[in-house]
């Protein structure tokens, strides 16, 4: 799958359905067909959409570890705790299941957020209090993440 690109801000109705933005149905175009999975994020309060495709890949890693060993099987017990296997209906709208709904808090705005191969899911309130960055600087984050890469010898060290 190709990288998933842009943030777009939504209305989610009283059933939890929200109409997915035209530019991101379009990215999402080739997962259509296989579906989604939903879930919980790992380190903040949003969920995360995995077209089918990353999820097996992902499960693929899971599936790597030895259940016999405690860890290990208490992580994938809470990695995959509240995970649904959704859809997007004809009309481009995707159904949040009520107890993720809860989960992220999810009021009536939310933020659509491409992370990578994967998109979150916000509440907007507390997608703006996370990008904020009261709580991390950004340049030194940016720095001790991605300052030892140079794979591309694009002179950027």
């Amino acid at each position: 799958m190709d990288t998933i690109i842009g943030t777009y801000e939504c209305k989610v109705d009283a059933k939890g359905r929200v109409l997915l933005p035209a530019p991101l149905k379009k990215q999402l175009a080739s997962s259509l067909q296989n579906g989604f999975v939903l879930k919980r994020s790992v380190f903040q309060p949003c969920l995360e959409l995995y077209p089918m495709e990353e999820w097996d890949l992902m499960m693929k890693k899971i599936n790597k570890l030895n259940r016999f060993v405690k860890k290990n099987n208490d992580f994938i017990r809470r990695f995959t705790a509240g995970v649904k296997v959704v859809e997007i209906d004809a009309l481009g709208r995707l159904l949040v299941p009520k107890d993720l709904v809860t989960f992220a808090s999810i009021d009536k705005d939310v933020v659509f957020s491409s992370a990578v191969n994967i998109v979150e899911i916000w509440d907007k309130d507390l997608y703006e209090k996370s990008i904020d960055g009261a709580d991390v600087d950004f340049a030194d984050l940016a720095e001790e993440v991605m300052g030892n890469l140079n794979d591309d010898d694009n002179g950027i060290s």
